[in-house]
Protein backbone atom coordinates (compact mmCIF):
# COMPACT_ATOMS: atom_id res chain seq x y z
CA UNK A 1 0.00 0.00 0.00
CA UNK A 2 1.40 3.37 -1.06
CA UNK A 3 1.29 5.91 1.79
CA UNK A 4 0.93 8.70 -0.78
CA UNK A 5 -2.42 7.22 -1.77
CA UNK A 6 -3.53 7.29 1.86
CA UNK A 7 -2.52 10.96 2.03
CA UNK A 8 -4.62 11.64 -1.06
CA UNK A 9 -7.63 9.88 0.47
CA UNK A 10 -7.30 11.87 3.70
CA UNK A 11 -7.14 15.15 1.76
CA UNK A 12 -10.21 14.26 -0.32
CA UNK A 13 -12.12 13.32 2.84
CA UNK A 14 -11.11 16.54 4.63
CA UNK A 15 -11.70 18.89 1.69
CA UNK A 16 -14.75 17.16 0.24
CA UNK A 17 -13.44 17.68 -3.28
CA UNK A 18 -11.22 15.75 -5.68
CA UNK A 19 -10.33 18.98 -7.49
CA UNK A 20 -9.25 20.71 -4.26
CA UNK A 21 -7.20 17.68 -3.19
CA UNK A 22 -5.55 17.68 -6.62
CA UNK A 23 -4.58 21.34 -6.24
CA UNK A 24 -3.10 20.71 -2.78
CA UNK A 25 -0.98 17.81 -4.05
CA UNK A 26 -0.01 19.28 -7.41
CA UNK A 27 -1.85 16.52 -9.28
CA UNK A 28 -4.60 16.37 -11.87
CA UNK A 29 -8.11 15.40 -10.74
CA UNK A 30 -7.79 12.28 -12.89
CA UNK A 31 -4.65 11.25 -10.99
CA UNK A 32 -6.42 11.74 -7.65
CA UNK A 33 -9.39 9.67 -8.83
CA UNK A 34 -7.00 6.95 -9.99
CA UNK A 35 -5.22 6.91 -6.62
CA UNK A 36 -8.57 6.51 -4.86
CA UNK A 37 -9.54 3.66 -7.17
CA UNK A 38 -6.25 1.83 -6.57
CA UNK A 39 -6.56 2.33 -2.79
CA UNK A 40 -10.16 1.06 -2.79
CA UNK A 41 -9.10 -2.01 -4.78
CA UNK A 42 -6.24 -2.64 -2.35
CA UNK A 43 -8.43 -2.27 0.74
CA UNK A 44 -11.35 -4.08 -0.82
CA UNK A 45 -14.11 -1.57 -0.17
CA UNK A 46 -15.60 1.72 -1.34
CA UNK A 47 -14.07 4.66 0.56
CA UNK A 48 -15.79 7.68 -0.97
CA UNK A 49 -19.06 8.51 -2.63
CA UNK A 50 -19.80 11.37 -5.02
CA UNK A 51 -22.79 13.68 -4.93
CA UNK A 52 -22.42 16.27 -7.67
CA UNK A 53 -19.11 18.01 -7.08
CA UNK A 54 -18.96 16.98 -3.43
CA UNK A 55 -17.12 13.87 -2.28
CA UNK A 56 -17.89 12.28 1.10
CA UNK A 57 -16.39 9.27 2.88
CA UNK A 58 -18.56 6.18 3.03
CA UNK A 59 -19.13 4.45 6.36
CA UNK A 60 -16.13 2.27 5.61
CA UNK A 61 -14.19 5.39 4.57
CA UNK A 62 -14.92 7.07 7.91
CA UNK A 63 -13.62 4.00 9.75
CA UNK A 64 -10.50 3.94 7.59
CA UNK A 65 -9.91 7.70 7.85
CA UNK A 66 -8.69 7.80 11.45
CA UNK A 67 -6.46 4.77 10.94
CA UNK A 68 -5.09 6.27 7.71
CA UNK A 69 -4.12 9.46 9.54
CA UNK A 70 -2.39 7.37 12.21
CA UNK A 71 -0.46 5.38 9.58
CA UNK A 72 0.64 8.59 7.84
CA UNK A 73 1.92 10.02 11.14
CA UNK A 74 3.77 6.78 11.93
CA UNK A 75 5.47 6.71 8.52
CA UNK A 76 6.38 10.40 8.85
CA UNK A 77 7.91 9.70 12.28
CA UNK A 78 9.78 6.68 10.94
CA UNK A 79 11.39 8.79 8.22
CA UNK A 80 12.34 11.48 10.73
CA UNK A 81 13.88 8.96 13.11
CA UNK A 82 16.00 7.51 10.29
CA UNK A 83 17.95 10.78 9.92
CA UNK A 84 21.72 10.41 9.56
CA UNK A 85 22.34 13.73 11.37
CA UNK A 86 22.11 14.79 15.02
CA UNK A 87 18.63 16.22 14.33
CA UNK A 88 15.58 14.28 13.13
CA UNK A 89 14.77 14.60 9.47
CA UNK A 90 12.08 17.04 8.37
CA UNK A 91 9.82 18.36 7.33
CA UNK A 92 8.97 20.21 10.52
CA UNK A 93 5.21 20.74 10.48
CA UNK A 94 4.69 24.18 12.00
CA UNK A 95 1.52 26.18 12.62
CA UNK A 96 1.56 29.97 12.81
CA UNK A 97 -1.00 32.69 13.47
CA UNK A 98 -1.36 35.45 10.82
CA UNK A 99 0.63 37.99 12.85
CA UNK A 100 3.42 35.48 13.41
CA UNK A 101 3.44 34.74 9.68
CA UNK A 102 3.96 38.37 8.71
CA UNK A 103 5.86 39.57 11.78
CA UNK A 104 8.43 37.32 13.43
CA UNK A 105 8.44 34.20 11.23
CA UNK A 106 10.25 35.58 8.14
CA UNK A 107 13.32 36.49 10.23
CA UNK A 108 13.35 33.04 11.86
CA UNK A 109 12.98 31.22 8.55
CA UNK A 110 15.79 33.24 6.99
CA UNK A 111 18.14 32.07 9.75
CA UNK A 112 16.83 28.51 9.49
CA UNK A 113 17.40 28.23 5.74
CA UNK A 114 20.95 29.55 6.12
CA UNK A 115 21.80 26.90 8.76
CA UNK A 116 19.61 23.97 7.65
CA UNK A 117 18.89 24.28 3.91
CA UNK A 118 18.01 20.58 3.68
CA UNK A 119 15.44 20.52 6.51
CA UNK A 120 12.15 21.73 5.10
CA UNK A 121 9.43 23.40 7.16
CA UNK A 122 5.78 22.91 6.28
CA UNK A 123 3.82 25.93 7.50
CA UNK A 124 0.10 25.86 8.25
CA UNK A 125 -1.55 29.22 8.98
CA UNK A 126 -4.50 29.36 11.34
CA UNK A 127 -6.07 30.84 14.43
CA UNK A 128 -4.70 30.11 17.90
CA UNK A 129 -7.68 27.88 18.74
CA UNK A 130 -7.32 25.73 15.62
CA UNK A 131 -3.53 25.48 15.84
CA UNK A 132 -3.65 24.55 19.53
CA UNK A 133 -5.96 21.65 18.72
CA UNK A 134 -3.81 20.56 15.77
CA UNK A 135 -0.70 20.40 17.95
CA UNK A 136 -2.45 18.47 20.74
CA UNK A 137 -3.81 15.99 18.18
CA UNK A 138 -0.32 15.42 16.78
CA UNK A 139 -1.19 16.83 13.35
CA UNK A 140 1.37 19.61 13.78
CA UNK A 141 4.79 19.32 15.42
CA UNK A 142 4.60 22.82 16.91
CA UNK A 143 2.83 26.16 16.51
CA UNK A 144 3.61 29.82 17.08
CA UNK A 145 0.48 31.14 18.75
CA UNK A 146 -1.04 33.04 21.65
CA UNK A 147 -0.83 31.31 25.03
CA UNK A 148 -4.14 29.79 26.06
CA UNK A 149 -5.72 31.03 29.33
CA UNK A 150 -5.63 27.58 30.92
CA UNK A 151 -3.01 25.15 32.20
CA UNK A 152 -1.38 22.87 29.65
CA UNK A 153 -1.16 19.10 30.19
CA UNK A 154 2.25 17.73 31.23
CA UNK A 155 2.66 16.18 27.79
CA UNK A 156 2.86 19.67 26.25
CA UNK A 157 5.77 22.13 26.30
CA UNK A 158 5.60 25.92 26.01
CA UNK A 159 8.26 28.56 25.35
CA UNK A 160 7.43 32.28 25.55
CA UNK A 161 8.76 34.51 22.77
CA UNK A 162 7.00 37.85 23.31
CA UNK A 163 4.74 39.75 25.67
CA UNK A 164 2.47 42.10 23.71
CA UNK A 165 0.68 44.88 25.63
CA UNK A 166 -2.48 46.39 24.21
CA UNK A 167 -1.90 49.67 22.35
CA UNK A 168 -4.05 52.25 20.62
CA UNK A 169 -3.54 52.14 16.85
CA UNK A 170 -4.33 55.20 14.73
CA UNK A 171 -3.52 56.48 11.24
CA UNK A 172 0.08 57.72 11.14
CA UNK A 173 -1.07 61.31 10.60
CA UNK A 174 -3.32 61.41 13.69
CA UNK A 175 -2.07 63.17 16.81
CA UNK A 176 -3.28 61.87 20.16
CA UNK A 177 -3.23 63.78 23.44
CA UNK A 178 -5.58 61.52 25.36
CA UNK A 179 -5.84 57.90 24.13
CA UNK A 180 -9.06 57.23 26.04
CA UNK A 181 -10.75 60.35 24.66
CA UNK A 182 -9.66 59.31 21.16
CA UNK A 183 -11.21 55.89 21.67
CA UNK A 184 -14.47 57.45 22.85
CA UNK A 185 -14.74 59.97 20.01
CA UNK A 186 -13.28 58.29 16.90
CA UNK A 187 -14.92 55.50 14.85
CA UNK A 188 -13.71 52.20 16.24
CA UNK A 189 -12.56 49.02 14.46
CA UNK A 190 -13.08 46.21 16.92
CA UNK A 191 -10.72 43.24 17.10
CA UNK A 192 -12.86 40.09 16.92
CA UNK A 193 -14.03 39.21 20.44
CA UNK A 194 -13.86 35.49 19.62
CA UNK A 195 -10.05 35.61 19.82
CA UNK A 196 -7.94 36.17 22.95
CA UNK A 197 -6.60 39.61 21.98
CA UNK A 198 -10.05 40.82 21.00
CA UNK A 199 -11.55 39.78 24.33
CA UNK A 200 -8.72 41.56 26.15
CA UNK A 201 -9.35 44.78 24.21
CA UNK A 202 -13.10 44.59 24.86
CA UNK A 203 -12.55 44.00 28.59
CA UNK A 204 -10.11 46.92 28.77
CA UNK A 205 -12.59 49.35 27.23
CA UNK A 206 -15.33 48.09 29.54
CA UNK A 207 -13.14 48.66 32.61
CA UNK A 208 -12.37 52.17 31.39
CA UNK A 209 -16.14 52.75 30.89
CA UNK A 210 -15.70 53.52 27.19
CA UNK A 211 -18.43 52.63 24.72
CA UNK A 212 -16.70 52.91 21.34
CA UNK A 213 -18.46 53.84 18.12
CA UNK A 214 -17.97 50.47 16.44
CA UNK A 215 -17.76 50.69 12.66
CA UNK A 216 -16.34 47.22 11.89
CA UNK A 217 -15.47 44.04 13.77
CA UNK A 218 -13.06 41.52 12.28
CA UNK A 219 -10.16 39.16 12.96
CA UNK A 220 -6.62 39.66 11.66
CA UNK A 221 -4.41 42.37 13.15
CA UNK A 222 -2.82 43.28 9.81
CA UNK A 223 -6.27 43.48 8.21
CA UNK A 224 -7.40 45.88 10.92
CA UNK A 225 -4.20 47.91 10.52
CA UNK A 226 -4.99 48.36 6.81
CA UNK A 227 -8.43 49.74 7.64
CA UNK A 228 -6.92 52.06 10.25
CA UNK A 229 -4.35 53.23 7.68
CA UNK A 230 -7.19 54.17 5.33
CA UNK A 231 -8.63 56.46 8.00
CA UNK A 232 -11.66 54.28 8.67
CA UNK A 233 -11.20 54.30 12.43
CA UNK A 234 -8.89 53.53 15.33
CA UNK A 235 -8.40 50.26 17.18
CA UNK A 236 -6.99 48.60 20.29
CA UNK A 237 -4.61 45.78 19.37
CA UNK A 238 -1.74 43.80 20.86
CA UNK A 239 1.64 45.43 20.20
CA UNK A 240 2.53 43.12 17.30
CA UNK A 241 5.71 43.14 15.16
CA UNK A 242 4.71 45.42 12.30
CA UNK A 243 5.37 44.87 8.61
CA UNK A 244 6.85 47.69 6.53
CA UNK A 245 3.34 48.63 5.37
CA UNK A 246 2.02 48.94 8.92
CA UNK A 247 5.06 50.85 10.14
CA UNK A 248 4.62 53.51 7.46
CA UNK A 249 0.88 53.91 7.66
CA UNK A 250 -0.19 53.50 11.30
CA UNK A 251 1.07 54.63 14.69
CA UNK A 252 0.95 52.96 18.09
CA UNK A 253 0.14 54.84 21.31
CA UNK A 254 0.53 53.57 24.86
CA UNK A 255 -2.71 53.09 26.76
CA UNK A 256 -3.21 54.18 30.39
CA UNK A 257 -2.53 51.30 32.81
CA UNK A 258 -3.48 48.78 33.82
CA UNK A 259 -3.30 47.40 30.29
CA UNK A 260 -3.38 43.64 29.72
CA UNK A 261 -1.00 41.78 27.47
CA UNK A 262 -1.07 38.59 25.48
CA UNK A 263 1.78 36.09 25.49
CA UNK A 264 3.08 34.72 22.18
CA UNK A 265 5.20 31.60 22.08
CA UNK A 266 5.72 28.09 20.75
CA UNK A 267 3.63 25.07 21.76
CA UNK A 268 4.64 21.46 21.11
CA UNK A 269 4.31 17.94 22.50
CA UNK A 270 7.36 16.68 24.40
CA UNK A 271 7.21 12.99 23.41
CA UNK A 272 7.49 13.17 19.65
CA UNK A 273 10.15 12.21 17.15
CA UNK A 274 10.74 15.78 15.95
CA UNK A 275 10.88 17.37 19.43
CA UNK A 276 14.61 18.07 19.00
CA UNK A 277 13.82 19.80 15.71
CA UNK A 278 11.21 21.93 17.47
CA UNK A 279 13.66 22.91 20.20
CA UNK A 280 16.16 23.99 17.55
CA UNK A 281 13.46 26.10 15.90
CA UNK A 282 12.68 27.65 19.30
CA UNK A 283 16.36 28.57 19.68
CA UNK A 284 16.25 30.39 16.33
CA UNK A 285 12.97 32.08 17.23
CA UNK A 286 14.44 33.28 20.53
CA UNK A 287 17.29 35.00 18.67
CA UNK A 288 14.89 36.64 16.22
CA UNK A 289 12.75 37.92 19.09
CA UNK A 290 15.61 39.14 21.32
CA UNK A 291 15.46 42.83 22.32
CA UNK A 292 18.07 43.89 19.75
CA UNK A 293 16.33 41.98 16.99
CA UNK A 294 12.94 43.46 17.92
CA UNK A 295 14.27 46.94 17.27
CA UNK A 296 15.04 45.92 13.72
CA UNK A 297 11.93 43.78 13.41
CA UNK A 298 9.52 46.47 14.57
CA UNK A 299 9.97 49.55 12.45
CA UNK A 300 8.07 51.46 15.11
CA UNK A 301 7.33 50.54 18.70
CA UNK A 302 4.70 52.01 21.01
CA UNK A 303 4.80 55.80 21.00
CA UNK A 304 4.08 58.01 24.03
CA UNK A 305 1.15 60.42 23.76
CA UNK A 306 2.03 63.72 22.10
CA UNK A 307 2.12 66.72 24.36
Amino acid sequence: MDVRFLETFVLVAQLGSIAEAARHQGLTPASVAQRLAVLEADIGGKLVTRSGRTVCPTEAGLRVLERAQSVIREVRDLRSAASHTSLPAGPLRLGATPTAMTGMLPAVLKRWVAKYPDIAIYIEPGSTTVLHARVMEGELDAAVLVQAPFELPKSAAWHTLREEHLVLVTPASMRVRDPLRTLASEPYIRYDRNVIGGRMADDYLRRKKIQPQVRFELDGIENIARLVAEGLGVSVLPDWPMTDMSARSVRKWELPPPRPSRTVGVLWLRAQVRAALVREFVRFADKACSPTQRVALEAQGPQPPAV
